[in-house]
């Protein structure tokens, strides 16, 4: 049995508690600044409950951060100022130049991830990437669970360098689409487009109908992920400006957040308007 602290069980981090627990290996979270949501996830889990990050990391071995991107850093520097010794594995949506940061706090003892699917409440579907030093000990907790893991050794960034690469098609492709939904709106044309790509792009108007709806509630955390994909062609000097604008379509969707049954017709309406709030 592996102690484990997972930062922090969201939709995604509670589901790899839940296959970790269920691999018989304790894992802890930590209450304090958590709101109500993530107790109830957290109990669901049957993950263990600490009340500080301080009391957590006496008692563990590993840190699983899953956290929004744009939080990916500070959590880091939270648990190294607790002088933990232990492996740190960031399973963030991240550049590799965000790990970077991350690799030169914790050396060796940090694991970089990156998750590829949905939350793992099935077999086959979700992919954990990972890669440096301790990547075998990671990959190992999650053996013979609903989560796949797959150990990259080029290079110790290599897990986050693959997310950004898969995360740039799907959710990028997802923005464009939306913005091209928009466009037509602003110009009357949608029918026309409907029927264009009924005869043309076989599906594709189904696709659309289906991402609006289907992303609003993640938008919030899609925004900072495109960013951070943005950065990654940046650094790589590519050209980066695609990505900065799917940042800024699902930026204008983020306070579709916690609304539900949302259809196109509003998704449309949030980015023709440039309706952007804070998460």
């Amino acid at each position: 049995m592996t102690r484990v602290l997972l930062l922090h069980p969201g939709s995604m981090g509670s589901s790899l508690g839940s296959n970790l627990v269920e691999n018989d290996h304790k894992v802890f979270w930590v209450a304090e600044n958590r709101s109500e949501a993530t107790e109830e996830r957290a109990a669901q889990a049957d993950l263990t409950r600490a009340g500080s990050l301080a009391e957590a990391i006496t008692e563990v071995e590993v840190v699983l951060s899953v956290c929004p991107p744009e939080n990916a850093i500070d959590v880091g520097r939270a648990v190294a100022k607790t002088e933990f010794l232990g492996t740190y594995c960031d399973a963030n949506a991240i550049a590799p130049s965000t790990a970077q940061g991350l690799l030169d706090i914790y050396g060796e003892r940090y694991v970089d991830g990156g998750i590829v699917g949905p939350p793992p409440r099935v077999h086959g579907h979700t992919r954990l990437y990972l890669s440096g030093s301790n990547a075998h000990q990671i990959a190992k907790l999650f053996q013979s669970t609903r989560v796949q893991t797959e150990v990259l050794v080029n290079g110790p960034l290599a897990a986050s360098a693959m997310k950004m690469c898969y995360a740039a098609y799907t959710k990028g492709t997802a923005a464009l689409i939306l913005g091209i939904r928009a466009l037509a709106e602003h110009y009357g044309v949608s029918k026309s487009l409907q029927a264009e790509w009924s005869q043309s792009e076989n599906s594709l108007w189904d696709r659309s109908e289906r991402i609006g709806p289907g992303t609003s509630p993640k938008a919030w955390r899609f925004a900072p992920e495109m960013r951070e994909i943005a950065k990654t062609f940046n650094t790589a000097e590519l050209p980066s400006g695609f990505h900065d604008a799917a940042a800024e379509i699902y930026s204008r969707m983020a306070s579709l957040k916690h609304e539900e049954d949302v259809e196109t017709t509003k998704v449309l309406q949030y980015l023709l308007v440039g309706s952007a709030t804070d998460s």
